[in-house]
């Protein structure tokens, strides 16, 4: 009730307005990632259930790489959004040169480190040993690609901070043509075979980084020196997003390694989490889309100086995200049964993948919820929310429920898709809360 006559004080049309003009094109480019990470998985099942399975971790293990890319570019927004209203255009081209460069070292760095380090990895970990060998093939591949993904993460995120957000649109869409049809082509045409899984994305990602740079060039052309203030401010803001990533993905291994320790089904249910996680990934990239699109709002409102608008703005973002991933949910849970089968030709993963939706998508509107409210908090600087949000639902909750019902109890795999639920609704509570107190305004 106070939430709706907070809003009832303003011209809500106006923020209607205003957040739709930056959520659709997030959408579109969520819708991109949707499209190439279906394609993946559909191409993954049907050369076999262990390189769909391995494709499942091996995504994970990667994402772990791009973290620092990502940590980055929630401090970029929430920099460059402020700096692009504030009118210091010398201070902007500085802030954007720099932030490029120090992205695309990381990348590099990082991508030294994943070719040699892939291998004693897979060694390490407890999955089945017939999947390390696709892990380790995998691996080495993706993370040839990661400069240029560093260096796409980088620019998009400078690019819709300054309000160019169709230009990463356009970017995306030809990423997403490329990586599909190339995925396609090298895997069922060339003897390449399911390298080209990983092959598609790193040559995509390579030619969407260059034209990323073309379209960034304009914000930097006045950069007269590197700015180590920004990256100071960049850092400061951004580290604490990179832990919840790190802690994220920590835990997206750790629920793999949880499900591995099943009696029964051990590998059909690894797979069966790769395709639902893929179906969910549908409600989930357009609730990160709204996330990425409230960080952009609220941080050039508090930029302008408008603090309350600030804070309007975000909840009308916060609602439209919400009704939007409620009419996906309702959606996926009717097409269950036909959605699966797409994606597996195997009747154990498709039952234990149906099983998975009909529990895990009870969750999503929460999950909506803190994951939105939690990128109004991002743009105005205060990413350390977030991450507390993560530890207590992740850490406290899902991860230990999910080892004493597995491994301790020795429930099945639904046991684990409830308990995931149990967490959304709990981090729905704590981010609601602390968006509503104002701290992060001051």
């Amino acid at each position: 009730m106070n939430i709706l006559t907070t809003l009832q004080r303003q011209d809500i049309r106006s923020f209607i307005s205003k957040s739709w003009a930056n959520s659709w094109p997030m959408i579109l480019i969520m819708f991109f990632e949707f499209l190439i990470g279906m394609a993946d998985i559909y191409i993954a099942g049907r050369v076999g259930k262990q390189v769909q399975a391995t494709y499942g971790f091996v995504i994970q293990f990667y994402f772990i790489f791009i973290i620092v890319a990502n940590a980055l570019s929630i401090g970029s927004v929430s920099v460059v959004s402020r700096l692009f209203t504030g009118g210091n255009s010398a201070a902007l081209a500085s802030a954007a040169w720099s932030i490029i460069l120090t992205t695309a070292a990381g990348g590099v760095a990082f991508s030294i480190a994943g070719i040699f380090a892939t291998h004693w990895f897979m060694e390490l970990v407890n999955i089945p040993a017939e999947l390390k060998p696709y892990g380790v093939e995998l691996g080495k591949i993706y993370a040839c690609g990661l400069p240029f993904h560093y260096l796409l993460i980088s620019t998009n995120a400078i690019l819709r901070s300054c309000k160019m957000i169709h230009r990463s649109l356009t970017t995306m869409a030809i990423i997403c043509l490329m990586n599909v049809g190339l995925n396609f082509f090298i895997v069922f045409h060339t003897k390449l075979g399911f390298w080209g899984i990983a092959l598609s994305t790193a040559l995509s990602v390579f030619a969407g980084s260059i034209l990323n740079l073309w379209h960034c060039r304009v914000l930097m052309s006045k950069a007269r020196a590197f700015s180590f203030r920004a990256i100071r401010e960049v850092v400061f803001i951004g580290w604490p997003g990179g832990a919840t990533q790190a802690m994220w993905q920590v835990h997206s291994m750790v629920m793999f390694l949880i499900l591995s320790a099943l009696p029964e089904k051990g590998v059909e249910v690894l797979a069966a989490l790769a395709a639902g996680t893929r179906i969910e990934s549908a409600i989930f990239l357009p609730a990160i889309a709204f996330n990425m699109a409230n960080a952009v709002i609220v941080g050039n409102l508090i930029g302008e100086g408008k603090k309350a608008d600030a804070f309007k703005g975000g909840l009308v973002t916060m609602l439209m995200g919400v009704g939007i991933v409620t009419l996906l949910t309702v959606v996926v849970i009717a097409s269950a049964r036909w959605i699966a089968p797409l994606l597996s030709n195997n009747e154990t993963v498709i039952a234990e993948t149906t099983r998975y939706l009909y529990i895990s998508m009870l969750s999503e509107p929460f999950m909506a919820l803190w994951v939105i409210l939690g990128g109004g908090l991002s743009g105005a600087g205060d990413t350390r929310s977030f991450m507390y949000n993560v530890v207590i639902g992740i850490w406290l909750v899902r991860v230990p429920l999910s080892y004493i019902c597995v491994v301790l109890l020795g429930l099945s795999a639904a046991s684990v898709w409830w308990t995931m639920n149990l967490s959304q609704f709990i981090m729905a509570i704590f981010m609601a809360r602390r968006y509503l107190q104002k701290k992060w305004l001051t």
